[in-house]
């Protein structure tokens, strides 16, 4: 079978390209775009459990650690007790993280505002449909014997 027969091809190839896109960008500001993506998933009020960041953001939970361990060394977040259970960690945005959310935020409307210009609402909408049932198939399927 060849690349360009794959179902996981053109998502890996296009997930590249908007990784490098989201990274370059990032780099103007001196984070990455895990960073932004990070600091886009913390609730800005009530802080987010530490412990649910990673199933919100789909990262494991090792490479989650490293992130926000960089986060917590460049000042963008805090790590607070929850009042109510204090076994549990609040991550919180310092006013430095949420310069750089904001940022971020508006580099992924931009960058969707591009690529949404170039797509037909018929087309917009069969793209989140056939993004849907793939994500659905990965979550359901055996897709190796064990």
């Amino acid at each position: 079978m060849k690349p360009d027969e794959t179902i996981d091809f053109p998502l890996r190839w296009a997930w590249h390209k908007i990784s490098r896109i989201y990274n370059l960008e990032a780099q103007k500001h001196e984070f990455t775009m895990s960073i932004g993506y990070t600091l886009l998933n913390i609730d800005r009020k009530a802080g987010t459990p530490s412990t649910k960041l990673g199933p919100i953001m789909g990262m494991e939970s090792r490479s989650l650690t490293r992130t926000l361990k960089t986060m917590e060394n460049i000042g963008v977040i805090e790590k607070r007790p929850d009042p109510n259970d204090k076994r549990m960690v609040r991550i919180f945005l310092t006013p430095k993280g949420e310069q750089m959310r904001n940022i971020s935020r508006a580099t992924v409307i931009q960058f969707n505002k591009q690529m949404k210009s170039i797509l037909t609402d018929e087309e917009e909408k069969q793209f989140f449909q056939i993004m849907s049932k793939v994500n659905n198939a990965l979550d359901e399927l055996e897709f190796f014997e064990k």
